[in-house]
């Protein structure tokens, strides 16, 4: 009887011991956390850093944002603690996807000016595509490292965007999905009453509208500028288009109601125009 009774009893502590691990290895293999983490690195070096991991990232309750897992964070955790290396031995052509459920206009147009002010020039568009949930943009460049989520996020943070997630797919393919819905392009804002004086340039100029009822734009003596200005919506749909095909030394403009964004160009070529143009924002709205 004793000994039935100590067999009963060891198999129930065993059963309660395989019980209580299997939910400890489960309440860890679902924590977000880790599952991020254990996302950018090798299954070896995850095994082999196990108890290093564990105290850099507490209390793990910090690498949250409400919600979700404060994925940049992660990543910059442990590439600062050498648990993870963007750089590659030599220039390699590696693969961004951006993906977001904004405005595609919009979005790609965003990506560019991020990306150009992180020093990316020089991409190739692989692919895109749009459904009902989102949209995705695929590009591939050539450096010798793979982007930096820090910085990329603080370049998209200029321009009201915000990283939600980050997936390594491979070592030299990732993927990002963007929040755009308070994105704005990064350009100069127009205010009432206060003039600025635009600098000769190849590039046609933004800038932000929304605070504006009209502008007068004059030209000097040594120009010949022939005008081309386009009103554009907080998604960039284009709202009005103005050329005109003779010289101008100034032109008043009405800023359409629903207009966020003026671009102003060149019919032809912006070397018409040598020593710049000169805005006056008039109305405040």
């Amino acid at each position: 009887m004793v000994v039935k009774f100590f067999l009963i009893a060891t198999l129930l502590f065993g059963f309660l011991t395989c019980n209580s691990f299997a939910q400890e290895l489960e309440s860890v293999e679902d924590d977000p956390v880790t599952l991020k983490i254990k996302s950018f690195i090798s299954e070896d070096t995850y095994r082999d850093n196990e108890e290093f991991i564990n105290v850099i990232f507490d209390p793990k309750s910090s690498y949250y944002i409400k919600d979700r897992v404060d994925v940049v964070k992660v990543v910059q955790t442990l590439k600062s603690n050498g648990l993870l290396n963007l750089f590659f031995k030599a220039p390699q052509e590696f693969t961004l996807t951006f993906k977001t459920n904004g405005s595609p206009i919009f979005f790609v147009r965003i990506m560019d000016d991020v990306l150009s002010s992180i020093g990316y020039f020089r991409y190739v568009t692989s692919g895109a595509h749009l459904d009902e949930s989102e949209f995705s943009w695929t590009i591939n460049l050539t450096s010798e490292y793979m982007t930096d989520p820090l910085i990329l996020q603080n370049a998209l943070q200029k321009s009201g965007c915000d990283i939600i997630d980050i997936s390594r797919d491979s070592v030299k393919a990732w993927s990002y999905i963007i929040d755009i819905g308070s994105g704005e392009l990064n350009v100069p804002l127009l205010e009432d009453a206060a003039k600025v004086q635009l600098k000769r340039s190849l590039y046609a100029h933004w800038f932000n509208v929304s605070q504006i009822r009209g502008l007068e734009v004059r030209s000097s003596r040594r120009n010949h500028w022939y005008p081309y200005i386009s009103y554009y919506d907080a998604s960039l749909h284009l709202v009005k288009l103005l050329k005109r095909d003779r010289v101008y030394k100034s032109i008043s403009l009405l800023i359409p109601k629903n207009a966020k964004y003026i671009k102003i160009s060149d019919l032809y070529t912006l070397k018409n125009l040598r020593d710049g143009l000169v805005l006056s924002p008039m109305g405040a709205r």
